[in-house]
């Protein structure tokens, strides 16, 4: 799998809901109860993190500009989610969020760039074309493909309309994929 070259040189971006953690289907992850990793996910991000230069975490979170959470509230989740990783001994550099509702103006919601061209400005040596995108939506491999990135779909059983790079049953395969 790793004829694409990754080293420490490449970033890896991950969407949360769906490839981190449980997503809830017309809902949202608002507590840390309700935070739920998918199997050997903090286990497969630390290995990930050894392998990649920079690991982000890029998530759409409407529930906030909905009033059915707060900022800190998403704080306390990636905090824990950060904190679970680490003691897995690994570590995401930054999550980013894209907290307003869905607009064609917001720039921040993926399939937009903007989470990414914040982590390109604020991490030296992000190189998009040296990039993977892992997601379960059509948002997050357009957001990848838009950027030039390697793309990796998390099944879902949301219908898809466009096709990733390659396609993966879980975070946990693509990290077997990749580190073997």
């Amino acid at each position: 799998m790793n004829k694409w070259g990754i080293d420490s040189t490449w970033t890896l971006f991950l969407d949360r809901d769906g490839v981190i953690n449980d997503r809830i289907m017309s809902g949202y992850v608002t507590t840390i109860e309700e935070f739920i990793f998918l199997p050997d996910v903090p286990q497969s991000i630390a290995k990930l993190s050894q392998l990649f230069g920079n690991v982000f975490v890029v998530t759409n979170q409407q529930g906030i500009a909905k009033g059915l959470m707060t900022e800190s509230n998403l704080l306390e989740l990636h905090s824990y989610m950060q904190q679970s990783v680490e003691k897995e001994g690994g570590k995401i550099t930054k999550s980013y969020y894209a907290p307003g509702a869905s607009s064609p103006k917001n720039e921040l919601r993926k399939p937009k760039p903007g989470m990414a061209l914040l982590a390109q400005r604020q991490f030296e040596g992000v190189d998009f074309n040296k990039s993977v995108m892992v997601g379960d939506t059509d948002s997050d491999i357009l957001f990848g493909q838009n950027l030039g990135m390697k793309t990796v779909r998390v099944q879902t059983v949301e219908p898809i309309k466009i096709q990733a790079d390659i396609t993966v049953s879980s975070l946990k395969e693509f990290t077997k994929l990749l580190i073997k």
